[in-house]
């Protein structure tokens, strides 16, 4: 019977539409080459035009038509396909539309309901846009987010394009010659002679193109003069090497020979798409410059020049060409400390075949020139003497450093001021430095600037020191050094940048604010622009009229030749801002001050608006209190909006919390049903208002409404619904307000709790907090008392953050939110940090993690992320402790010292979790780092339970998590080493994986790029790798390695077993059908066949199920939570039914053999059957699901299977399964046991003969039959079981289906006697008629039948063997042969 449901398929595809007419598109005519002949697609959606996109010259109108068509039979698809590959292309146009041809039609792409979501990939060659892949959730299918590869599978179809493009789509642009006159009609673009030429040339470049890879179009664009030059563009992707010529062959074969295509005269013509850049703008002597080309053409033939001049490769030039993504190609040329030599026109070319791209740029080299006095004379009397140095070039410099050279070592301070670009060296000379023997000597100082990107200047100044005591000198060369000291204050670079101040500088600034009057309300924004007519200052800032300094995140400043300016900026502001600011230029020990007054009226914030209900349902007939509340008591004007109506509030005071209410009339609207809209308004005395957050309303009629509550709401059966924890049945205290949601469910006609993320009051107060900093303009002050406060609550908190998502959510939250204001951090609020980090990854929370990570996956990640920012702002020096421990996270770090040489290693150890690690930078490192860099490592023992599987479903070892940062960022590859304990020992490889925080939608995930595994020595794993972040482990223990032959085997094993147990559950079912009749004529041989039907029944569905789930899993589809529960309920109830049927089958044969008296009715059986086979597993399957999914923990989170590591709801199967092997495995003796017992009169050699027998087929019978071949996978349970035990259960698991064909089935006598008199072999009947007519004296186990007799073989028998004598009695005999039935 059809689905209720409407399922849809819907693909796009685009069609090449080329037209002379205008834009009025007859979209009938474009489309008409695909209306299939016998109207396949009569269930075909009308077509719909989705964009129209001019794309060709004035002359000739090309356009490109998306076009969708949604179906629900899906096999209309492939019929698409063949009608599309069949056309010949250009399609004319027809009677209604002449002047319109169809160039191309291509399909791009197709969307398929996917469970609940609708998946959209693109064909082959196609691939999304990368905004597309950026901004839209991806399926995560195998393959579909490989790296360098754009994705080719988004969950939903984008609503305004765009849609599946070709990949590494490029436009060739070319020229042919054609020896022929030029006829003037072919400047005409309406002639005749002109469509002529162009069709018949775009069908010969088409034939000849086409074997481009990726080809999709080509278009004639002009003729011009030179007999006729045919210009024209081909649409393709990148064509490798030689294939453009076989293409240009081609073409002149296939056009007509009347034109006279010159093949040598194809040509491609110069491109200017290529990117050029350089790196510096701005180039001084020294620099390392770096000029990159890009090109969307795939290419790495890249030449470049100087002129003339050929580039290679040499120890100043270096060329690197790559091809990122396969999207673009890219060449890179560095110049290594470039000179004025250097200067000139730098040309990238890049040649495809007969294409040539060609970029070029002018590089210009300015020459570095530092001022300082030359030569100095300084009298050795220990007072300070400076020398100066100053940059006359507005370099960007790093640093600058003072060296010297000479007889005598005498050391100064230096002082460096960047802004100013310049530097001071104060020297102190005493007697004892320059005695009266070295008075004259001249040391040489240096000051050597160097820029960021390698520009170095420097000058020498020439030091002569005189001896205080040399009298004869002393006069001679007094009045040089009192003239010394007059100039010393007059040096200064020309653009007027200097460390010493003269007359005209001594001048303050005169400084413009703002002008107009600033008037905000709470939440808006405002700025202040500050401008200093003087370009020379040291230091800009702002800061309240109570003397606190602005943070410096708030405000910019910018230097101009004449002047300089510093804006203010507040994105939302608070009241906090209210009041005067002000603007401080200074230079030196003058200030130059403006101030502005600042206003800002009291308006709630819109998140900071609770709103109750957040969603609610209404009967059409009833009403609904609608609430705002705000905690803060102003004066405000509140009124209610809901859809276009509003309504007054009234206003009520509960504590600190001020709520504004309204009683909503549902019969206010005149329609029901209706889904409306309502907010209330905040306005303040300023007249500015603010809307709360949304709250939803669904008017409903009465019927079926089962859910009625005067907090919660009405609500039909399943109705899901969210709202504040304030205003639910929360236990709180008025003046203090919890946070987060709870989720309920109209289960029955109760509500009920599905989800619980409600924040404790202290926790929820401090969230409020953090929010409110990270907009206060003096936040860095703040933060250090706020962390403090944050590690205290939380410690007090600890037992509620145990039992609450909701409040361990919110301090992963304000961690995150602060870790981004700090530009320092100091020891003691690393502490502070460190500590509440402890205490949430403590062990007793970890439960609570998983719960909460169930909805955000991130979390883990997020609170990662935290740390790392932290502890990359930690500002260590030497009273800094470089150890901070505690039981769940340790910090260690170093300062990294001008001169050092020792290597960074730092060890942890986790006595309680009984783990240790680590981490190892060697000392050719180090010394690319700068001076007083910071290097800190933070090491976590229990992150591993809580950070996410990665993408390889690999299982995370039981190791540290470890993390490095530097508190300066680097650029080059940075190599660490590292060593993990790792308690999983026993099988797996391991991997050396860091956090990427941007994988999975930046969700993060584990990524083995640029680490590896250097040595694996017992319970240690060491790895290396070439950048900084946090590390681990991850290993396979429970599975073999994904690529492994063993997983390859099992797969082989269960994949082709299963297909084989299913046909031949399949065949079984068809002939009990085609036999039933016949071998059910008495109630033993019923009972038998009914019991073989279920178990084939239950085991074909559970067999089919577990394949589904299996293929889902292993291709990694994103699986709804409701299929991936109703998977998961009927994989173990028909698994368990088969067990259960089993047992019954197992039961019957011991009922018949043991009592044999008892003689039960045949209804009474089958009830007593049906309810052990299908009733004990239906008990137990809704007990378990009923138990465990009301947590969300009934699957596991990868697989659609019975939860084991947080519920153990797997045993309720492995517990039924074990007591009915056990079971089974005492009837199997029983039942031998009774078989065996030695029959009256018998020959003991004949007794053996037939007891061997006997025990032979009844252990190839029952076995099986009996589910004896799961044994073997209670071992498979237990981590780190054999490979034996693996290989043996799926081996004889999956084939189970064929065993109960061979031995439940066809080897029954009966069953053989019913199919060939069936299907009329006269032969074999009359054989089995003989066989039949000694039924007294031969059991049913002869082997007079020659497919019984076949099968016999294989136990190496032959002939026939009586288990009964004539003597025995004719009861005996009778429940012997019903017991043997059973058997057969």
């Amino acid at each position: 019977m059809k689905s209720q449901r409407r399922t849809s398929l819907c693909f796009m595809f685009a069609v090449i539409y080329s037209s002379q007419a205008t834009l009025n598109l007859d979209l009938e005519s474009v489309v008409h080459p695909l209306i299939l002949q016998e109207h396949e697609l009569t269930a075909a959606e009308p077509l719909r035009q989705k964009r129209a996109v001019a794309t060709s010259s004035p002359a000739l109108e090309e356009y490109t038509v998306d076009i969708e068509i949604s179906f629900e039979n899906v096999s209309f698809l492939e019929s698409i396909r063949a009608r599309l590959n069949s056309l010949s292309f250009p399609i004319q146009g027809n009677n209604t539309d002449p002047s319109t041809d169809i160039l191309s039609i291509e399909l791009t792409t197709v969307c398929r309901p996917t469970g609940n979501e609708i998946w959209c990939s693109c064909e082959t060659g196609y691939g999304w846009p990368q905004e597309r892949c950026l901004h839209s959730p991806t399926c995560q299918e195998h393959g579909s987010s490989l790296p360098g590869h754009r994705c080719s599978c988004l969950r939903g179809l984008p609503p305004k394009g765009p849609f599946c493009q070709l990949q590494g789509d490029v436009t060739l642009k070319m020229k042919v010659r054609l020896n022929v006159g030029f006829p003037e009609d072919l400047k005409n673009t309406s002639s005749a002679l002109y469509r002529s030429y162009k069709t018949d040339l775009e069908r010969a470049f088409r034939e000849g193109y086409k074997i481009l890879p990726g080809f999709k179009s080509v278009t004639v664009t002009e003729f011009t003069k030179g007999s006729v030059v045919v210009a024209y563009e081909v649409k393709s992707t990148t064509p490798p090497p030689g294939l453009i010529q076989k293409a240009n062959e081609q073409v002149t074969q296939t056009l007509n020979q009347t034109y006279k295509m010159d093949y040598n005269s194809f040509q491609g013509v110069p491109s200017n798409e290529t990117k050029f850049t350089v790196i510096p703008e701005i180039i001084f002597e020294g620099d390392t410059v770096s000029l990159e080309c890009e090109n969307e053409v795939l290419s790495s033939n890249v030449s470049w020049y100087r002129g003339e001049r050929h580039i290679q490769n040499s120890s100043r030039f270096s060329i690197y060409t790559s091809m990122p993504n396969n999207i673009t190609s890219v060449s890179r040329l560095t110049i290594y400390n470039v000179t004025q030599g250097d200067a000139g026109e730098y040309v990238c070319k890049l040649i495809l075949d007969i294409f040539e791209y060609e970029a070029k740029k002018k590089i210009e080299v300015i020459p570095i020139r530092i001022l300082a006095k030359e030569e100095m004379k300084v009298m050795c009397d220990n007072n300070p003497v400076s020398l100066n140095c100053c940059s006359e070039n507005n370099v960007n410099w790093s640093k600058v450093d003072w060296k010297q050279e000479g007889e005598i070592r005498i050391l100064g301070n230096p002082e460096t001021n960047l802004d100013s670009k310049c530097s001071r060296y104060t020297l102190k000379a005493n007697g004892t430095q320059c005695p009266s023997g070295s008075s004259g000597t001249t040391v040489i100082y240096t000051c050597e600037f160097i820029g960021i990107h390698g520009a170095r200047g420097s000058k020498n100044i020439d030091v002569t020191f005189i001896s205080v005591g040399d009298n004869s000198s002393h006069k001679r060369e007094v009045h040089e050094f009192l003239r010394h000291v007059m100039e010393v204050s007059t040096v200064q670079s020309t653009t007027g940048n200097s460390l010493e101040t003269s007359k005209a500088q001594e001048q303050k600034a005169n400084l413009t604010i703002t002008p107009d009057p600033i008037s905000v309300s709470e939440g808006q924004n405002f700025s202040i622009k500050c401008i200093s007519d003087v370009s020379n200052y040291d230091e800009v800032y702002w800061n309240t009229s109570a003397g606190i300094k602005i943070y410096e995140r708030f405000y910019t400043t910018r230097r101009f030749l004449d002047g300089a300016e510093s804006v203010l900026t507040v994105k939302t502001s608070t009241r906090e801002w209210n009041g005067t600011y002000h603007c401080i230029f200074r230079y030196k020990n003058s200030y130059s001050v403006a101030t502005k007054d600042v206003t800002v009226h009291p308006l709630p914030l819109e998140p900071n608006i609770m709103t109750d209900p957040l969603e609610a349902s209404v009967l059409c007939r009833g009403s609904h209190y609608f609430k705002c509340c705000i905690e803060e008591d102003e004066d405000y004007k509140v009124t209610f909006q809901i859809d276009s109506l509003t309504f007054p509030a009234a206003k009520e005071v509960n504590g600190k919390q001020v709520c504004y209410k309204h009683n909503f009339m549902a019969n206010s609207f005149s329609w029901c049903p209706k889904n409306v809209n309502a907010f209330c308004h905040f306005t303040n005395a300023a007249n500015n208002s603010v809307r709360s957050p949304a709250m939803k309303v669904s008017l409903v009629p009465e019927k079926n409404i089962t859910c009625r509550d005067p907090t919660i709401g009405v609500g039909q059966p399943g109705k899901v619904i969210q709202k504040l924890c304030q205003f639910s049945n929360v236990p709180s205290s008025p003046d203090r307000t919890i946070g987060g949601t709870i989720t309920y469910i109209c289960a029955g006609s109760r509500w009920k709790v599905k989800r619980k993320d409600c924040i404790s009051a202290p926790i929820n107060s401090l969230l409020q907090l953090a929010k409110a900093l990270i907009k206060s303009p003096s936040q860095d002050e703040k933060l250090p008392t706020y962390l403090k406060a944050l590690s205290t609550s939380t410690g007090k908190e600890e037992q509620e953050i145990s039992s609450s998502p909701g409040s361990l959510g919110a301090i992963i939250n304000i961690l995150d939110l602060l870790s981004t204001v700090p530009t320092q951090v100091n020891p003691e609020m690393m502490k502070d940090v460190l500590s509440t980090v402890n205490i949430i990854l403590g062990k007793s929370i970890l439960s609570t993690w998983k719960v909460l990570q169930q909805q955000q996956t991130n979390r883990s990640s997020q609170l990662l992320h935290s740390v790392e920012r932290f502890s990359q702002a930690l500002q260590s020096g030497d009273n800094t402790p470089s150890f901070l421990s505690h039981p769940n996270v340790q910090m260690k770090s170093m300062v990294i010292k001008s001169g050092h040489t020792n290597v960074y290693q730092q060890d942890f150890i986790f006595v309680d979790s009984d783990l240790w690690g680590n981490v190892a930078i060697d000392e050719c490192q180090l010394g690319h780092l700068q001076p007083d860099s910071s290097i800190v490592t933070v090491a976590f023992p229990t992150l591993h339970a809580i950070l996410a599987q990665d993408i390889q479903k690999k299982n995370f070892a039981n190791t540290l998590v470890m993390t490095t940062t530097l508190s300066h960022n680097i650029t080059k590859p940075f190599r660490i080493s590292m060593t993990f304990k790792n308690n999983h020992r026993s099988g797996g490889r391991p991997e050396c994986v860091f956090w990427n925080f941007s994988l999975a939608n930046s969700t993060g995930g584990w990524d083995s790029s640029g680490c590896q595994v250097k040595e694996v020595s017992g319970d240690s794993v060491s790895c290396t790798c070439d950048h900084l972040t946090s590390f681990s482990i991850l290993m396979s223990p429970d599975s073999p390695d994904p690529g492994s032959l063993l997983k390859i085997l099992l797969d082989i094993i269960s994949y082709i077993g299963l297909g084989f147990s299913i046909l031949s559950l399949a065949a079984c079912l068809v002939v009990e059908a085609v036999v039933w009749k016949s071998v059910t004529k008495n109630r033993t041989s019923y009972m038998r066949h009914t019991c073989i039907v279920n178990i084939a029944t239950s085991l074909l569905i559970a067999d089919t199920w577990f394949i589904v789930a299996a293929a889902i899993h292993d291709h990694h589809y994103p699986l709804s939570e409701t299929a991936c529960v109703a998977a998961t309920f009927f994989i173990h109830f028909f698994y368990l039914s088969v067990f259960f049927w089993m047992l019954t089958l197992g039961l019957m044969l011991f009922y018949r053999l043991v009592f044999i008296l008892h003689d039960a009715s045949k209804s009474v059986q089958k009830a007593i059957a049906f309810s052990l086979g299908y009733g004990c597993p239906l008990v137990i399957s809704v007990i378990t699901v009923g138990a465990t999914q009301p947590q969300e923990v009934y699957t596991r989170k990868n697989a659609c299977w019975l939860n084991w590591d947080d519920t153990k709801a797997l045993l309720a199967f492995v517990i039924p399964a074990l007591i009915i092997v056990v079971v089974n495995v005492t009837i199997t003796v029983v039942v031998i046991t009774k078989i065996l017992r030695p029959s009256i009169g018998d020959k003991p050699s004949k007794q053996e003969r037939s007891s061997l027998f006997q025990i032979s087929k009844s252990i190839g019978v029952l076995t099986p039959l009996l589910g004896l071949t799961w044994g073997f996978g209670l071992a498979t349970v237990f981590q780190g079981s054999n490979a034996v035990f693996h290989i043996i259960f799926t081996l004889l698991n999956a084939f189970q289906g064929l065993f109960i064909l061979l031995f439940g089935c066809l080897w029954d006598q009966k069953v053989q006697e019913a199919l060939l008199n069936k299907f009329s072999l006269s032969r074999w009947s009359s054989q089995h008629s003989k066989s039949t007519s000694i039924g007294s004296s031969t059991p049913v186990f002869s082997m007079s039948s020659p497919i019984s007799r076949r099968f016999n073989n294989l136990f190496g028998k032959t002939g026939t063997y009586n288990v009964s004598t004539p003597e025995t009695t004719s009861s005996s005999v009778e429940n012997s042969s019903s017991a043997y039935s059973l058997l057969n």
